[in-house]
């Protein structure tokens, strides 16, 4: 009797043990087989990345009739085809409000955000930056003529004051200007009819974007006030987690300054705002 309960529990021992090995090689295979797959091998096995911007930031990206077609173009643009063409894959670009492309680069989609940003601490909890790429000093942009009175922030004191919602420009302006109203609209081009028909007394944009809106637009004029920027700079974003994904685009931008390429995108995309 005492023999038998000996070889049953054996037996029961035995088979646990055989379990418990099983489960280890299951486990040990479902690991892998569900092992994290690169951002970058999905883009090439999709064969496309979707880009996200707000088309109404000269020079950055804008809406441009080319052989009669509306396109958006921008040196924006041209960095995120470079992207495209290092991973070998094709491109689609989103147009949206600033303020809507991290909402858009979480739920997926889009795949990164193409768009003049710039890496602040705050976005930085919500996606992943990769190195800056162009840094441009902020300016004022006034109507044609107020650029001989408004000639520093002081003089912007008790007037309103545009600036794009959700960007550096509205956090510098909430800082550095309040005596003033702040007018947040969603795109720069709003902010500029707004300025036009005397809705507000000034906007704060990049010099880039400002020298495009002034070469197009007479009654517009930039002033001599000067903004304290941050120097952060603008940045490609992703979602957060994607390191494989910002190492592969830091290698691409690091090609793109030596080369000086960025920098004929930018001259580039001047040259067409005209």
């Amino acid at each position: 009797m005492k023999s038998n309960n000996s070889k049953k529990i054996i037996s029961i021992i035995m088979t646990g043990l055989i379990a418990i090995g099983l489960s280890g090689c299951s486990g040990t295979k479902t690991e892998n087989v569900s092992a994290k797959v690169s951002m970058v091998d999905k883009l090439k096995e999709k064969g496309k990345i979707v880009i996200g911007t707000c088309a109404d930031y000269p020079p950055y990206e804008f809406h441009k009739s080319i052989d009669g077609k509306d396109t958006i173009v921008g040196f924006d643009i041209d960095i995120a085809k470079e992207i495209a063409k290092d991973l070998g894959v094709e491109i689609e670009i989103k147009d949206m409000k600033f303020d809507g492309l991290t909402a858009a680069l979480e739920t997926g989609n889009i795949d990164l955000i193409a768009a003049g940003m710039n890496p602040t601490e705050e976005r930085k909890k919500n996606v992943d930056f990769s190195k800056i790429y162009y840094t441009a000093v902020q300016c004022v942009v006034v109507r044609a003529g107020d650029e001989a009175t408004i000639k520093s922030l002081e003089d912007l004191k008790g007037k309103k004051v545009g600036v794009q919602k959700g960007t550096v420009q509205e956090e510098l302006a909430t800082e550095q200007l309040a005596t003033s109203e702040i007018k947040p609209l969603g795109k720069v081009s709003d902010l500029m009819l707004s300025l036009s028909t005397k809705k507000v007394d000034a906007v704060i944009v990049e010099l880039p974007v400002a020298k495009a809106y002034v070469a197009q637009n007479s009654d517009l004029a930039l002033t001599k006030a000067q903004i304290k920027a941050k120097e952060e700079g603008s940045a490609l974003a992703v979602k957060k987690g994607n390191e494989d994904l910002i190492k592969f685009l830091n290698t691409s931008i690091d090609r793109l300054i030596n080369e000086k390429t960025i920098d004929k995108f930018v001259a580039d995309a001047n040259n067409i705002t005209e």
